[in-house]
């Protein structure tokens, strides 16, 4: 407020606030008040005898004291409507003739929501498919056992008015029955290929020895696009999207030109590409995209779209506890959203994979016998299913979160769309009996095997409205280690590497995005291998755990990118740790021959133009550590230059 004289100042504050007053109850006047059976009364003498009398013979139903007021009492009349547009006028008149009541206010209802629990019913869109009430990952009130409240909440992105309109969503999986009633009208033919067969029909082929293998591909996308209120299966998450059909399963073996070209396929008309498929989930394989492959990936995520950039999902794998998805070439790439899963309790699923590379989760099955516990999607000859389940599963659900997002906002590019993940996935009640919830150097919640969190539908696409692309991204060698060091049979190898983030170049990276380990080790028995590396504000991140049917003892792990989500948005500027040893009941023995630090980030902070409409939000949070950082940096440089002038 600007100066002046005190009572000048003081008599604009009360115009003020009369005027917001005034708009207030203006604003509450054009509502039609609705009237409840609740009065508030207030007695010339307090005591709690004279009221329940006093309520008795006024034919009220109940009484109750206030502990707020001194003299005050909730009554209630069960024989008037517990909502309605007029008051009941003969009620409070013989309350307020009556000598022994000071004060009688009939109150007025209004709504309130539970937060983070959304009933079917209080969804504005009607959907009669029969599947919907099942389908509890969409919105859960407690189906099949489960935890309510724990859901994607695609119900406030629905309610506001996002869909997945206008967005295609491509399955590279084993075909798609776009023939099915509740896909068809959601097909798009000209997006869909059949790399397996080369021709432009992807449809499941039905051999006695392939059958079961090719329902796959239809379930993933009746997750993603089935459509709403025709009476058949369920509700996609964007279910006015576009689903196109990339075939390049099923089929005795995979090249890397059918993986590039089905990757790479139509790129400037599907928007996101949904992988539920990677190397054999073994627990001793290691392995990823090829050549032809990661260059498809960079291209995608360098022209597609336009040049923002193809959105690849990518499912983190099945393989368990015996299993690393870090060990999984496609879902630890950069350039992917690996998606891992929950159950509806908030469990993990017996078969989740955890690795330092999984950015966020969705929903699965996985632990519980209740046949309603599973997905219900779209399934071959017409047919529904309330038994999709996996990894499988979760990542057709992001897909079709993004989906909801996109339409929100179509200037958002891949990075932005991993930004938007981190910021907007939430902890909710996801529980992991071995990996604790912990936070990282600048305040960001994560898990080891959950990432940021399950996604958010509502908070993404409200986020994604207003959502400015985020600054330039930059790569740094941080350092390297290339001298060979052994590593002791008991106990822990340690490395450090202090880096500069290349600050003063061309390529400084000083807000981290992602973080590479290019490793090169050998050992006695690769699955007793365990990997960590520590950054310069704490951040461990379990870069390989302990995989007990892994014998390998020849190939080991050569210049493997292991990667880490855990640094979102830290400082990478001085030591980071490197610790390797073994696990297991046998001693062994092995070489660490390379350790290559990558840095992958931006100069610029990325959250400081946002706008916040949510100030407990992590984008608020973020928002104010970055301004605080700003700020001490410029008072840092202010003071070197004055010190370098003296």
């Amino acid at each position: 407020m600007p100066a002046g004289p005190p009572l000048l100042r003081g008599s604009l504050l009360l115009l003020v606030v009369s005027v917001l007053l005034l708009l207030f109850l203006a604003g509450a006047s054009a509502r039609a008040a609705l009237y409840t059976n609740h009065f508030l009364v207030e007695l010339r003498d307090g005591e709690q005898a004279e009221a329940e009398r006093l309520a008795s013979e006024l034919g009220f139903g109940g009484v109750r004291k206030l502990p707020f007021l001194d003299t005050g009492y909730f009554f209630y009349h069960n024989g008037i409507a517990k909502g309605r547009r007029r008051r009941s006028l003969q009620h409070r008149l013989r309350l307020e003739k009556d000598s022994r009541v000071k004060k009688v206010v009939q109150q007025e209802g209004f709504s309130r929501r539970k937060r983070g629990y959304r009933d079917i019913n209080d969804i504005d869109i009607n959907m009669n498919d029969p599947l919907f009430t099942k389908q509890w990952y969409l919105i859960n009130t407690g189906q099949a056992d489960g935890t309510p409240g724990l859901d994607l909440n695609v119900a406030e992105a629905w309610e506001l008015g996002y869909t997945g309109k206008g967005v295609t969503i491509g399955i590279m999986d084993d075909g798609i029955d776009y023939l099915h009633p509740d896909l068809a009208s959601n097909y798009n033919a000209q997006a869909s290929y059949d790399f397996s067969s080369n021709d432009p029909y992807p449809y499941p082929r039905y051999t006695d020895d392939w059958f079961n293998r090719q329902v796959h591909g239809t379930r993933c996308a009746g997750e993603v696009s089935a459509a709403a209120n025709n009476n058949i299966c369920g509700v996609g998450v964007a279910y006015n999207s576009k689903v196109a059909g990339i075939r390049m399963l099923d089929q005795p073996f995979m090249t890397d030109i059918i993986e590039a070209s089905s990757i790479s396929h139509m790129p400037q008309v599907i928007d996101i590409y949904s992988a539920s498929w990677g190397p054999t989930d073994n627990g001793k394989t290691v392995d990823g995209p090829r050549e032809l492959t990661l260059q498809a990936m960079a291209d995608g995520v360098n022209k597609g779209r336009g040049g923002k950039g193809s959105i690849y999902v990518w499912a983190s794998g099945d393989g368990g506890s015996y299993d690393d998805c870090n060990c999984d070439g496609y879902a630890s790439s950069m350039w992917t959203i690996s998606i891992n899963s929950a159950i509806n309790d908030g469990r993990t699923a017996l078969y989740d994979e955890s690795c330092s590379s999984t950015l966020a989760s969705t929903f699965s099955n996985g632990r519980k016998r209740n046949p309603e516990a599973g997905v219900a999607t779209t399934d071959l000859y017409g047919n529904c299913t309330l038994r999709h389940s996996g990894t499988s599963a979760a990542a057709p659900e992001a897909a079709g979160v993004f989906a909801l997002a996109l339409e929100a906002n179509l200037d958002l590019t891949w990075r932005d769309m991993q930004h938007l993940t981190v910021l907007t996935s939430k902890r909710n009640q996801l529980h992991d009996e071995v990996h604790q919830w912990r936070r990282n150097g600048v305040g960001l919640e994560f898990n080891h095997l959950f990432g940021y969190g399950v996604l958010d539908a509502g908070a993404m696409v409200k986020m994604a409205k207003d959502w400015k692309t985020v600054p330039e991204r930059f790569h740094c060698v941080g350092g390297s280690i290339q001298e060979p060091e052994k590593i002791p049979s008991s106990g822990k190898l340690i490395l450090t590497l202090t880096t500069d983030a290349c600050e003063g170049k061309e390529n400084f990276v000083r807000y981290l995005e992602h973080v590479q380990a290019v490793i090169t080790v050998n050992s006695t028995r690769r699955g007793d291998l365990n990997i960590n590396m520590t950054s310069p504000m704490g951040t461990t991140s379990i870069l390989l755990s302990r995989r007990p049917r892994d014998d390998d003892s020849k190939v080991g792990f050569d210049k493997w990118p292991f990667m880490t989500t855990h640094t979102w948005g830290e400082d990478p500027r001085g030591t980071w740790a490197l610790e390797i040893g073994f696990v297991g009941s046998v001693p062994q023995r092995g070489m660490l021959k390379e350790w290559t630090l990558m840095l992958h980030g931006t100069q610029s902070a990325p959250y400081i133009d946002q706008i916040v409409k949510d100030y407990q939000s992590k984008l608020a949070m973020s928002k104010k550590e970055e301004l605080e950082e700003e700020l001490d940096e410029a008072v840092e440089r202010s003071l070197k230059s004055i010190l370098s002038k003296n």
